[in-house]
């Protein structure tokens, strides 16, 4: 369908753009750099062919396939997000392309020692035989989610050259600061004019989600008294002892390296503590929102029974939700992860439809009004090193992209 090493071309000039997006900012987007992909796709999505490209003051592109058929269907879009994580540099990546993988170890770094296996990641294994494009174990790759880009405007680039292939209106539209929990926070539902989207956001071939965490961020402060040390007896008061007493009193088998499926937890993050003052950084993640409901008070009553203890105010907790379980929101409307089902059956693939363990800008556009499941996009081990993506699982990304909006045009 697509030329394998036209996609590899195409997605390379992304990731080698660094555009890591920055949670301490307070601009749309983040960080300044972002702007430089951004650009180059709009320009490329004028240049494949794409009617009414837009920009807008924050960064979010839209673009328009028109319909080709004579009868009404529903309009449909597919989102990706461009930015890359903080969590790991995305700064000058250096893409590796692995032709017909052996299903060895792959030496990203001699120098480092940096080694990719299948003992490690077993899934490798899935891939014998395919082109793989790695790192250089320096910094990630940028599959997340510029895997989906170009997926995305390769299919919209197919349909584009071949007219005989039926489909109605088609949206793409791509978003910055996602992996900072921000990219759908100004994408204008309204203005985009879909009935429904689909993410390609998603990890290995199959990925079929339409559920994901409850989320929210939670922030304990506690308060000491600093003193002399040699003159402390009775005075002082460690904060960071109160705050190991926090840390503690929480469950510590519902942490994120205990949990698997649809299993909750708090994680611990960040840590920041002096004598006179601590800091602990919580996100909270459960897939039921009444378990999500009591984990939160369960941090509320914690602060209330240190303080009791206590006998004073000393500790104190903000919690923030974030993002809810899209589920609420597709259930309904079911119709449209049967129609990504039959896609991917369609493409020779078996379905994997399971529970995010996280969130995509999918679960804030469905609570915006836009139902929006996720699909795979064919990377692994984001947000790191050992980052990698099969061509060949790009590839059926896009047949899947291509059979969605021929089905939504025959039903």
């Amino acid at each position: 369908m697509i030329d394998k090493q036209d996609l590899i071309k195409r997605f390379i000039s992304y990731v080698i753009v660094d555009t890591e997006s920055d949670p301490e900012s307070e601009t749309t987007p983040s960080s300044v750099k972002q702007w430089d992909l951004a650009n180059a796709l709009v320009k490329e999505l004028k240049e494949i062919g794409l009617e009414d490209v837009t920009i807008d003051e924050n960064a979010y592109i839209m673009a328009t396939l028109p319909s080709n058929v004579a009868h009404e269907v529903p309009t449909i879009g597919f989102v990706s997000h461009f930015d890359t994580t903080p969590d790991f540099t995305g700064k000058d990546v250096k893409p590796q392309i692995i032709e017909n993988y052996d299903g060895k170890d792959i030496v990203l770094n001699k120098a480092e020692n940096i080694v990719l296996s299948p003992d490690y990641f077993e899934d490798l294994l899935l891939y014998k035989g395919q082109t793989l494009i790695t790192t250089d174990g320096t910094t990630l790759l940028g599959a997340d989610d510029k895997a989906g880009i170009a997926e995305i405007i390769s299919a919209m680039e197919y349909l584009v050259q071949h007219p005989e292939i039926k489909h109605g209106k088609i949206r793409v539209g791509f978003t910055p600061d996602e992996e900072i929990g921000r990219g759908a926070h100004k994408f204008d539902v309204a203005k985009f004019g879909c009935e429904w989207a689909y993410t390609m956001d998603g990890s290995q071939v199959g990925e079929l989600e339409y559920e994901n965490f409850n989320a929210a961020g939670a922030v304990v402060t506690i308060k000491g008294k600093i003193v002399h040390p040699g003159y402390a007896k009775g005075k002082m008061v460690n904060s960071m002892y109160i705050a190991q007493d926090y840390i503690n009193s929480l469950p510590r088998m519902e942490t994120p390296e205990h949990t698997s499926g649809r299993e909750g937890f708090f994680h611990l993050y960040s840590v920041k503590g002096e004598v006179d003052s601590t800091r602990l950084q919580y996100i909270i993640r459960d897939h039921d929102k009444g378990h999500f409901e009591a984990r939160k008070e369960m941090m509320i009553k914690l602060t209330e029974e240190l303080n009791t203890q206590l006998g004073e105010e000393r500790v104190s907790v903000e919690i923030k939700d974030q993002y809810f379980n899209m589920r609420e929101k597709i259930e309904p409307v079911m119709h449209i992860v049967d129609i990504a089902e039959q896609a991917m059956k369609e493409a020779g693939i078996k379905p994997l439809i399971k529970p995010i363990r996280g969130g995509t800008d999918g679960s804030q556009l469905s609570f915006m009004g836009l139902p929006c499941p996720n699909i795979f996009a064919g990377g692994h081990n984001f947000h790191g090193r050992f980052e990698y993506v099969p061509v060949e699982s790009m590839q059926k990304a896009i047949e899947v992209i291509v059979n969605i909006v021929q089905i939504v045009a025959k039903k």
